[in-house]
């Protein structure tokens, strides 16, 4: 690495290098116990093997390992060790876990779990993770637990519900002549579309959903699984590609305008605005996104401060407006109404939902309380006649998928990401943007052409559908579900921006919102982070580089690599070509970009680069 740490991620701290495991055809990478990357003749297979133990807010334990011992063969390898996971109120799991592989194509990954005392939690198992990339949409065989065999295809839309369920064993063709296959024993198995969160995989994992949870694990009762993954067949393994070698940018065909950028305004952050008017002009967004959530103690107050920083700023303006849905719906949605008259704020739209809404109904859960979605737009509706209605979801795309909104009482949709729900390493949320061209066509192809919204999608939590809180980050962790970041005040938080960007600019988006302007989810620095409080993070210069193409023609662009380096291009009203590129990686990267103005640029660690 040849930048300050401290830089990139906002943190001096840096993942440890994963430990690289060889079996003749068959690689994986040893990561914290679990196996990242499977790949067979350099093409992954797995994305990974993971025993995990989630806590009651779906929160995952950081087990402790103990006498780790790897032995790498000529042709083979094996792992062992043992690890404990004690919770604060000092409940304990231990587990001892076998891995071995060998040059035929077969691993397996063998773990016995033993709790000390009772213990609690939402999913103790394995999850196995099948990659998107080149497998979506494509046939697999599936075994179920009954011995039934099916022919199928994974989802290429997103499914909002589990493709396949009492799974024992899933194959696919990992090229013409070689297939994996990945079979699951000790419990019942069941796979998600982890797309739905913008997580880049099919996951299957142990324990129904329908099944009751948290649930407790018995002290004294071991619990075996085993986890057999194996790769046949002769087909040819294709000549690797080099890290090497020069990363090649391919321009395309003019499609739709970029969007509007956003920002999120919160009530206890509107000072910041106000008292850095230049800075949020040279920012320049086109949108203000003000959040208003009577649940949370909003009310005239919070509206006053929006109208004073909307008059100060003059653009388009969006209440975000959490129903809270007790009483009568026409009563509470014409009361904000008059507290918008009385604070003299100027609203160009506003978008609603039910407070229980942000709240996740999973797959055997009991669906809460709500009014009917047609009753709640009515009575927005009335209460704000002359300006845009939108809804949808302010938490993921998840919800929306699986309570899909009556758009056609909406002027727009929308609905927001979260890269850290499941995990929060730096390789997982980068590998999050692949996901996202998928949850648009999704979207696009249960609205059609509905004006559409993302955001505010930022990599922190801002709100947790899936527990009781977001998880508080003090020491600046990679923590998922984390209330904050500290790669938002990085290099990394830009090279994500960009590639997020980059990734919807196809769908035609009418406005994208990535972060705030001041607080966790800002684009001004706190104390303690690399650069001074009050200065620009470097994701100012990503927000602000999209606010300057928005309204640009939206050009078709790809890079012979899009795991290292995404591209963002469009092209002016005047007819130039202005294209961004960012660096995914820790690593240096060379990228040819012959047909401007140098043949070719090297991009340092997460670099956000425009060219033209």
């Amino acid at each position: 690495m040849t930048a300050d740490a401290f830089l990139l991620y906002g943190t001096p701290s840096v993942e440890a290098e994963p430990v690289r495991l060889r079996a003749g055809a068959l690689t994986a990478d040893l990561v914290n116990g679990n196996l990242r990357t499977i790949r067979h003749g350099g093409i992954e297979v797995l994305r990974a093997i993971a025993y995990v133990v989630r806590d009651r807010d779906w929160g995952t334990h950081e087990p402790v390992l103990t006498d780790l011992v790897i032995d790498q063969g000529p042709e083979s390898f094996s792992v062992s060790y043992s690890a404990s996971c004690i919770v604060p109120e000092g409940s304990r799991l231990d587990f001892r876990a076998t891995i071995e592989a060998s040059a035929d194509g077969q691993l397996v990954f063998d773990v016995s779990a033993l709790p000390e005392s009772d213990f609690e939690t939402n999913r103790c198992g394995f999850c196995i993770l099948h990659p998107i990339a080149g497998l979506a949409g494509s046939p697999v065989t599936v075994e179920h637990t009954d011995g039934s065999v099916m022919e199928t295809k994974l989802p290429h839309l997103i499914d909002p519900w589990q493709p396949f369920k009492n799974l024992r064993a899933i194959s696919h063709e990992v090229r013409p002549g070689v297939v994996a296959e990945c079979r699951m024993e000790g419990d019942a198995f069941e796979m998600e579309d982890q797309r739905n969160w913008s997580d880049a995989s099919y996951k299957t994992y142990v324990r129904p959903l329908a099944l009751p949870w948290p649930y407790v694990l018995p002290a004294g009762e071991t619990l075996r699984q085993t986890i057999s993954l194996r790769v046949t067949g002769d087909g040819k393994v294709p000549a690797a590609a080099t890290a090497a070698e020069h990363i090649r940018v391919e321009l395309g065909e003019a499609g739709p305008l970029l969007p509007d950028i956003g920002v999120i305004i919160y009530p206890d952050e509107v000072d910041a605005p106000l008292e850095n008017l230049q800075m949020l002009s040279a920012l320049g967004p086109q949108q203000l996104m003000f959040h208003y959530d009577p649940t949370c103690g909003h009310g005239l107050g919070a509206l006053q401060s929006y109208a004073r920083l909307a008059a100060a700023y003059p653009v388009e303006t969006t209440l975000e407006c959490v129903v809270s849905c007790v009483g009568d719906l026409d009563a509470e949605l014409s009361g904000v109404a008059d507290m918008v008259r009385q604070a003299g704020l100027k609203l160009s739209a506003i978008a609603v939902s039910p407070s229980v809404d942000r709240q996740s109904t999973p797959p055997g859960s009991a669906w809460p309380q709500c009014p009917p979605l047609e009753d709640v737009y009515a009575a927005a509706r009335r209460a704000f006649p002359d300006i845009r209605l939108g809804g949808g979801m302010f938490s993921y795309f998840t919800e929306l998928n699986r309570k899909r909104v009556p758009a056609d009482l909406l002027d727009f949709v929308t609905h927001c990401t979260c890269p850290i729900v499941h995990a929060a390493d730096d390789l997982s949320v980068m590998q999050s943007l692949e996901a996202l061209p998928f949850i648009t066509a999704s979207v696009r192809a249960i609205f059609g052409a509905k004006p559409y919204r993302i955001g505010p999608s930022t990599i922190a939590m801002r709100q947790n559908p899936y527990g009781g809180a977001t998880k508080a980050n003090p020491h600046r962790q990679r923590i998922a579900m984390a209330d904050r970041d500290p790669r938002h005040a990085g290099l990394f938080a830009a090279a994500w921006t960009i590639g997020y960007a980059a990734r919807v600019a196809p769908a035609g988006l009418e406005m994208l919102t990535l972060s705030g302007f001041a607080g966790p989810f800002g684009v001004l620095a706190a104390s303690g982070e690399p650069v001074g409080e009050g200065e620009p993070r470097p994701i100012f210069q990503a927000v602000r580089g999209l606010c300057e193409l928005a309204g640009h023609r939206h050009v078709a662009a790809r890079t012979s690599d899009e795991t290292r380096v995404l591209t963002l291009a469009a092209r002016s009203p005047s007819g130039k070509t202005v294209m961004w590129l960012a660096n995914l990686t820790a690593s240096d990267v060379t990228v040819d970009i012959s047909g401007f103005e140098r043949r070719h640029l090297v991009m340092t660690p997460y670099a956000i680069t425009r060219i033209g």
